[in-house]
């Protein structure tokens, strides 16, 4: 099936969730047709340049999703990309083309217990996830946040964990969220797991819990979002070398 083309949505209002997270709201009669229960699936935003240069695309994951609208969380840094400059200087009845929707890629439910990690590009799909979770859900959520104030009231379940880690530099060993899942016990029964974060993060936690807690495949999305000084089109070549070699 072709994917739909790019819609232009309007900015309908943004706002500061916390310091460093920043929440634009699109919508407008051209989100008619949009398919529904899209929230934690991925969308691309296209963000014109000078001249006829070709649109920059950024990836990005829908928060929340109501009848017209459609909320993207920006996380927002001292080291500026193009997405985080347009969300700042966004005001209302500016215009962006967005594509997508992409899959939601949500945690296997068919578990004993979940464990859900990430920084803070993979906050607005790790909040639909726990959201989603049956009420008698446990284990632990790990997130890894620039700041204190950044950290955010989160809907979840009674018996799921929320572990907030302050780190306000960039980890290029990616240690961080790894090292804070260690010293967690590891609940009994099968667990089913959810990660994303920047690219030598991600590596890390796939090696932990491939190799040594043995997750079986069924129950376990590592993903990376970005990677530390480079571009999201130099990312994706990265991500695609890794994926051959680990499936080698």
């Amino acid at each position: 099936m072709p994917r739909p083309a790019p819609r232009e949505l309007d900015v309908i209002r943004s706002r500061y969730v916390t310091p460093h997270m920043l929440r634009v709201t699109l919508g407008g009669d051209n989100l008619a047709g949009f398919p529904e229960e899209q929230d934690s699936a991925y969308i691309k935003l296209l963000f014109p340049q000078p001249g006829d240069g070709q649109p920059l695309m950024r990836t990005y994951t829908i928060r929340e999703q109501r009848p017209r609208e459609l909320d993207v969380d920006f996380m927002i840094h001292d080291t500026e990309g193009p997405a985080s400059v347009w969300a700042q200087q966004a005001q209302p009845g500016d215009r962006i083309l967005v594509g997508g929707p992409g899959a939601r890629k949500l945690i296997n439910p068919e578990a004993d217990w979940f464990l859900l990690a990430g920084d803070m590009t993979a906050l607005p799909a790790i909040s639909v996830n726990l959201e989603t979770m049956p009420a008698d859900a446990r284990g632990y959520a790990v997130i890894e946040v620039l700041d204190e104030a950044d950290i955010q009231p989160l809907t979840h379940p009674e018996n799921l964990e929320l572990h907030w880690v302050i780190n306000p530099e960039p980890d290029p060993r990616g240690e961080v969220i790894v090292d804070r899942i260690r010293q967690l016990e590891w609940l009994d029964g099968e667990p089913s797991v959810w990660a994303a974060c920047e690219f030598s993060g991600m590596r890390n936690l796939r090696r932990y819990f491939k190799q040594e807690k043995d997750v079986g495949r069924r129950n376990l999305y590592v993903s990376s979002y970005w990677k530390i000084g480079i571009s999201e089109d130099q990312h994706k070549v990265a991500k695609r070398q890794d994926a051959e070699t680990e499936d080698a």
